[in-house]
């Protein structure tokens, strides 16, 4: 084994401490790879067919890199010969100050030795010389270390990683480099547990005093508290497959976390820091391979939707001034940009600002950083529909909120203006976005999202209408599932016609109807005192609330921007 490694580290792995890689220095896989098919790559990465080799993986990363295409002055390995001596001078580089934009992570360990710490200090700060633009980059400490395991010296991995960050693809997203990117990115990140890991979010928002400070870290928890061994197998697949790999292994994160929580009791506590070590003890209760398997049986989202989700949220953010990170904040502001429901400030007839706060984690991310206006409520503007419809139109998305006369507390997220109504004139015509959603507060808590948005090609030319009628209509019957895409992501998202939107929300003169297809339907009338709820047998016939009902309070809450830059 030691002859193994003093061989392998004559070319690569001169930083490595071998003592503390265990079984990672053994050369027990074939020490070539003859594969250029794509698919091949991906399942032979997926695989670990080079996680044995030492020196095949560097070559491979060699191999990976190079072809990522760059801008035509990427600073390369003779660059950082030239540059070091004048960057770090005469400084010690085992103590030298990281960059401001690592956000005062520090250099993993990831198995290196004195001199390998040292020459990630370095490498970092030679980063920042040629990198300017530069302003938030907390993982690059991380791949500085990961990367100095499979390079040949400094300027080599110096080299590799203003490839990762010099990629010119538009199609191809490796490094965020700006608070902007970062924090739209765990925003998606928000969104597709929302999604993909219910029970993780419920479990982060029942004990988490601010959810979205929980996700903010899920980077660091691939590049900075996996152990090397996970690392190393993620960075193959991402390297071979992109930046939605990292999405799919942190919601496997979430996944087993959430198992590993069961049966304990949901008290609060630090999240965060439970989550962080977890990940960094994770190889004692799930192996990697275990890992990767549960991130890959995902059904994600398409590339091109999750790039969408993340400009929608990277608009939001740029909309409120939030382009940076604050230095200082007034006391009177949260502690991060995400804002939470001002608990002393709250006051509805319908829910609590618990339930409201739990609520206001479900929406898409980028409406969060709102604080919740109310907008209509039938204790104070009485029960006219048309009163309704002139306090809600113009604001987009709105929250309603029902009270029944059993204490039963029901709703939907509407992403779409009620003024959409009058495209078809009076006729009970139906509009809206896949990322509505009907919920349920009590009696038990529960949300249902909204999953018919019909693909661009496959989509019927036709919108559905109803006609003018006092009675609840036929609801819409489910899709194939197979034709349908994100439903975090309206129609407009597409630069699709209106025709093609999924349809969730209905209002005359004499009704109000909300949902329908695979899923809850809400029938309000007129008067805004009665109501129906159908369902299509999809959540184990669990009624949103009762069939027929009378409301004691209807409300709806709009947005408010509190933001200001």
């Amino acid at each position: 084994t030691s002859m193994i490694s003093c061989a392998m580290a004559v070319e690569y792995g001169c930083f490595v401490d071998w003592d503390k890689m265990g079984d990672a220095n053994q050369s027990d896989s074939p020490s070539e790879l003859a594969c250029t098919e794509f698919k091949e790559l991906k399942q032979l990465a997926r695989q670990g067919y080079w996680a044995k080799n030492h020196t095949l993986r560097a070559k491979l990363y060699q191999k990976l890199i190079k072809n990522i295409p760059c801008r035509t002055v990427t600073p390369d390995a003779d660059v950082y010969r030239d540059i070091v001596g004048k960057v770090v001078g005469k400084r010690n580089a085992s103590t030298m100050a990281l960059p401001e934009f690592v956000d005062c992570n520090p250099v993993p360990n990831y198995c290196l030795n004195a001199e390998g710490i040292s020459a990630v200090r370095k490498i970092v700060t030679c980063v920042a010389d040629q990198f300017p633009d530069i302003s938030f980059c907390p993982i690059l400490p991380a791949l500085v270390a990961l990367l100095l395991h499979y390079s040949k010296d400094e300027a080599d991995c110096f080299e590799k990683v203003c490839r990762l960050l010099s990629c010119n693809d538009p199609g191809r997203r490796l490094v965020d480099q700006t608070f902007l990117g970062y924090e739209s990115s765990c925003m998606t990140f928000g969104d597709l547990v929302n999604k993909y890991c219910p029970g993780a979010h419920k479990l982060i928002v029942n004990i988490s005093d601010d959810v979205m400070e929980v996700y903010t870290d899920w980077l660091k928890w691939l590049f900075g508290d996996l152990p090397l061994e996970y690392a190393a197998r993620v960075f193959d697949v991402f390297l071979v497959e992109g930046y939605k790999v990292l999405y799919r292994v942190a919601l496997a994160l979430l996944k087993f976390f959430r198992k590993m929580r069961e049966g304990q009791s949901p008290e609060l506590g630090d999240m965060k820091a439970d989550l962080q070590h977890f990940v960094q003890g994770i190889a004692k209760s799930v192996p990697v391979e275990k890992l990767l398997e549960k991130a890959f049986a995902f059904r994600l989202f398409s590339r091109k939707e999750i790039h969408l989700l993340q400009v929608a949220n990277e608009k939001a953010l740029h909309q409120k001034g939030i382009t940076v990170k604050q230095k200082k904040i007034p006391l009177t502001w949260r502690q991060n940009v995400h804002l939470a429901v001002d608990a002393e400030n709250f006051k509805s007839d319908v829910v609590s600002s618990k339930e409201m706060r739990e609520l206001w984690s479900w929406i898409p991310e980028r409406f969060a950083l709102c604080q919740p206006l109310l907008l209509f409520t039938t204790a104070e503007h009485g029960c006219s529909l048309n009163r309704f419809y002139a306090h809600c139109e113009g604001q987009e998305p709105t929250i309603l909120l029902i009270k029944t006369t059993e204490g039963e507390v029901c709703g939907a997220y509407l992403s779409t203006d009620w003024s959409d109504r009058r495209k078809h004139g009076n006729k009970l015509s139906f509009f809206g976005t896949g990322e509505c959603f009907v919920f349920r507060l009590k009696p038990e808590v529960e949300h249902y999202e909204w999953v018919v948005i019909k693909h661009p090609d496959l989509a019927s030319a036709n919108s559905s209408t109803y006609s003018d009628s006092p009675q609840p209509p036929s609801f819409l019957s489910g899709d194939n599932p197979s034709s349908r895409l994100s439903p975090f992501l309206a129609a407009r998202h597409f630069d699709l016609p209106s025709k093609t939107a999924s349809m969730f929300m209905a209002g005359n003169s004499e009704s109000i109807i909300i949902g329908g297809g695979d899923g809850y339907a809400l029938y309000i009338d007129a008067d805004l005192n009665r109501g129906q709820t159908s369902h299509c047998n999809t959540f184990n016939n669990q009624p949103l609330c009762s069939e027929t009902f009378r409301i004691t309070v209807l409300e709806v809450w709009g947005f408010q921007d509190t933001m200001s830059t």
